[in-house]
Parts: structure tokens; C-alpha cells; sequence
């Protein structure tokens, strides 16, 4: 088991461009926040909304990085300070923030760093600051192509057949196969349906495949 000395002690490191940038000090703690977001659809004969998935946001990770250089040789704390506060500026090539990755461990999160607060707190005689706390951070960055590959963008791969049971409406079919149930136009236009409310069990509807 790790004793904590500096043979065995994994740093985390903040890359950017190719470059690592020290923290210094690992961090006692790190918080992961991750969270998804519904809207409510309101579909007709139906006594309450339905809870609909719209989208999931970026994650998150936030913590706080504690510097020293009291005992280094330049004695000025915002040699790494400013390296991480760099993160929160444009690059000209980029015409936006530099894409990031903070490594610690099993954890390699690559992200944008989002907001970064600096409080010096030890001064030598002459102002400079040689300690410091940094509030930072992190938002996941996930480019379109990357999530495009992970995510099936539709249920229902082909054209099938489905027996209609009793109380089932094409917004409970769409919601069944599409995971949508907005989406039961294509259903009816596929059975030639004028009325959606109207559906008798037994009956067999095509369900057409959809595209993404």
C-alpha cells in the first residue's frame, strides 16, 4: 500500500497542448457532477406530461489546488498560477480556450477548464505572493464525431410488424419503439390513420424504420 513518499506518490498533471502543467500539490479532493435533462410534452387525451429525454450535459470535475513556493528559488507563487489560469485564454490558432486533460491516477478526463478562482494567501515582505488555493473548474469536452460513434441515434433499424393491445395509443406505441413518443407520425402515415386515438387491439400496424 502507498506510504505517501516521493517514490511511489502519482502526481496529477494538467496537458494542454502537449505540455504538462504541474498542480504541485495533488488534491485532497475532487468532486465529478454529471447530470441530464427532460422536457415536458403534453400529448392529447393524456391527463399529465410526458417526461421526455431531451439531452445530456457535459460533466463536470471541480477541486481545489493548493501551490507553495515559499522554499523555491524565484519564490513566486504565480509561476503556476498563471500557467493554469492560461487555460481560461484564447488561442490564436484555436480562436478558443485550449482543449485540456487533467490526469491523476485511473482519472483522465479531457475537458475545457471552465472557471478558475485565486486566492493568495502568504505574502513576502516585497508583495509577492508564495501561496495559493485555486478553485477550478473543468468541463467535459466530447467533439460531435466522438459521441456520434457511442450514441444510436435511432431504435428501430428496420421495418416491423406490431400487434396493437388493448389501451395502447400511437404515442405509447412511438414512446415503445422510437423512444419518442412525439414521433407517431411516421406510424400513422404508414397505416394510413386519420384518427391516432383511435386504435382496435388486434389490430397489426407496420412500424417503419426512422431515420436519426
Amino acid at each position: 500500500m502507498p506510504d505517501g513518499t516521493d517514490s511511489n506518490l502519482v502526481k496529477a498533471v494538467v496537458v494542454a497542448g502537449g505540455e504538462e502543467i504541474p498542480v504541485r500539490f495533488n488534491p485532497t479532493e475532487y468532486n465529478l457532477d454529471k447530470s441530464i435533462s427532460y422536457a415536458d410534452q403534453s400529448l392529447p387525451g393524456f391527463t399529465s406530461p410526458v417526461t421526455q429525454f431531451t439531452s445530456g450535459e457535459a460533466e463536470t470535475l471541480s477541486m481545489e489546488l493548493f501551490f507553495d513556493a515559499y522554499e523555491e528559488d524565484e519564490r513566486d507563487v504565480r509561476t503556476y498560477t498563471d500557467r493554469v489560469r492560461g487555460l481560461l485564454e484564447v488561442d490564436g490558432d484555436l480562436h478558443a480556450p485550449p482543449i485540456c486533460r487533467f490526469v491523476w491516477g485511473g482519472l483522465d478526463f479531457k475537458s475545457v477548464l471552465q472557471s478558475a478562482n485565486t486566492r493568495f494567501t502568504m505574502f513576502l515582505p516585497t508583495g509577492v505572493p508564495v501561496r495559493a488555493r485555486m478553485d477550478v473548474t473543468f468541463k467535459e469536452y466530447r467533439p460531435p464525431g466522438e459521441q456520434a460513434e457511442q450514441v444510436r441515434r435511432s431504435s428501430a433499424d428496420k421495418t416491423k410488424l406490431r400487434r396493437v393491445t388493448e389501451e395502447e395509443t400511437l404515442w405509447l406505441l412511438a414512446d415503445a419503439e422510437y423512444g419518442d413518443p412525439t414521433r407517431w407520425r411516421p406510424i400513422a402515415e404508414a397505416n394510413d390513420i386519420d384518427n391516432p386515438r383511435r386504435l382496435r387491439p388486434g389490430d397489426r400496424l407496420v412500424v417503419p424504420r426512422v431515420e436519426p
